[in-house]
């Protein structure tokens, strides 16, 4: 009971001592990024920006309504000097003290036309608010990939280890049986020095792998603002326990899904309502105004009740001869994200195959790396059986038990590395995120 504990141990517990001291924390894939998606910095950034992008739209919205002022004045006036300029009844009559004046106005004015400038510059912002939503989306797309890989390079860095010292304990009692050996003169001191050898570079290989191990983990955790001491495990089940369906066999998903492509489209739309605001200069701006004004100038004349309503017409003449310059820009500016999109698209394209090249490749490993396991495992018992019958020296049964080891750190790691090139082929197609079910953010 005592030796499955140890072993058990030995399993869940990976790397130098300081890790194995440690409690272990275990988070499914789901939940770490679901976890990155509430707490890193970038989707935190992105989220902002969105806002941000919001308010300058109703911002701009804003322009379409009323605008509406009202003001007041009260003024003591000292020792006024008044005349006036009316005839009088009776030239006799004293000229009235002025010593104050009181004024009240409201003022209203209602855009009717303005060459189309309102309503296009409602288009630009609401396009970029729409960019700027994709574009968190594809950030949250980035971020979850960051956690997958970085899950899948501590998942094989937990394997290696795990590995690595199941074959350093059968190493290290080959070498006390070939130190007994050496000891009887049954066999030569370079065949026990080359045992020890092939100890020192297994815990070699333990001590690099463990180093990568925490570089991960270090990063994994900062990512999801775990505290700094966490070490995270994982499990098989935790990375691996799912169904790899729906794979994509070309770019057509990425066309129709790719956020930071749907980005791009939207930013087109807005340059092409530039150049439809730029083109506004071109036109007069007509409005309808209103107000009321209220009057007092002690002792000489109120006035109640002035109503005024009309129109009002402003025209920038000058603009028919400098306005060019600016729908020119507006106009190369569109065509600037015309070009970045058909780059984009193009490159999207090589993505995609790479990733389904990649994810190809991917699952042909995994077939010749059980075929190397089986017979990398077959070899060393056969080198193994002559070994003990004298048939062998000790250089084919090191290099054997290498071989061995290798086949299977390959095959422990390829599924592993099907799983994380499945992933980056959903996440060049732009459907990582609906797999990991994005409305629970």
């Amino acid at each position: 009971m005592k030796v499955s504990q140890l072993m058990l141990f030995g399993i869940f517990f990976i790397g130098i001592s300081s890790l194995e001291a440690q409690e272990k924390t275990s988070l499914t894939l789901d939940e770490a990024i679901h976890l990155a998606w509430t707490k890193s910095n970038e989707v935190s950034l992105a989220n902002t920006k969105v806002a941000t992008k919001k308010y300058e739209l109703r911002s701009i919205k804003n322009n379409q309504y009323p605008d509406l002022k009202v003001s007041g004045q009260y003024q003591r006036l000292a020792k006024a000097s008044v005349n006036l300029k009316i005839n009088k009844s009776d030239d006799s009559e004293p000229t009235p003290v002025v010593n104050q004046l009181m004024l009240g106005q409201v003022n209203a004015t209602v855009p009717v036309f303005a060459g189309f400038k309102i309503q296009n510059s409602i288009k630009i912002y609401d396009n970029l608010y729409q960019a700027e939503t994709a574009t968190a989306s594809q950030t949250k797309e980035e971020i979850a990939m960051k956690v997958i890989n970085s899950y899948a390079n501590l998942y094989k860095a937990q394997k290696t280890i795990e590995l690595l010292k199941e074959n350093q304990k059968s190493a290290r009692q080959r070498a006390l049986d070939f130190n007994e050996m050496e000891k009887n003169g049954i066999i030569p001191r370079n065949d026990l020095l080359k045992s020890q050898l092939q100890v020192s570079k297994i815990q070699l290989s333990i001590d690099e792998a463990a180093t990568n191990l925490n570089i991960v983990n270090f990063y994994l955790v900062t990512l999801l603002k775990l505290p700094v001491e966490t070490k995270l495990e994982v499990r098989e089940n935790d990375f691996a326990n799912f169904q790899m369906d729906n794979i994509p066999t070309n770019e057509e998903p990425a066309l129709q899904n790719r956020k930071d492509l749907e980005a791009i489209r939207f930013q087109e739309k807005a340059s092409q309502a530039n150049i439809k605001m730029a083109k506004s200069a071109y036109y007069p701006a007509i409005a309808l105004i209103g107000g009321y004004t209220a009057l007092d100038l002690k002792n000489v004349i109120t006035v109640q009740n002035a109503m005024n309503i009309g129109v009002g017409v402003s025209y920038d003449l000058s603009a028919i001869l400098k306005n060019g310059a600016m729908v020119k820009l507006a106009e190369s500016k569109s065509l600037e994200v015309q070009n970045s999109e058909a780059i984009l698209t193009d490159y999207i394209k090589i993505q995609v195959q790479k990733a389904i090249e990649d994810y190809d490749l991917a699952l042909k490993q995994n077939v010749v790396y059980g075929q190397a396991l089986e017979q990398s495992t077959e070899n060393y018992r056969i080198i193994k059986d002559k070994y003990d019958n004298g048939l062998s020296d000790t250089n084919d049964l090191l290099e054997a038990d290498v071989e061995q080891l290798g086949s299977k750190i390959n095959k422990a790691l390829a599924k592993a590395n099907i799983i994380q090139k499945y992933y980056e082929l959903l996440s060049v197609t732009g459907q990582l995120s609906q797999s990991f079910n994005l409305s629970k953010i």
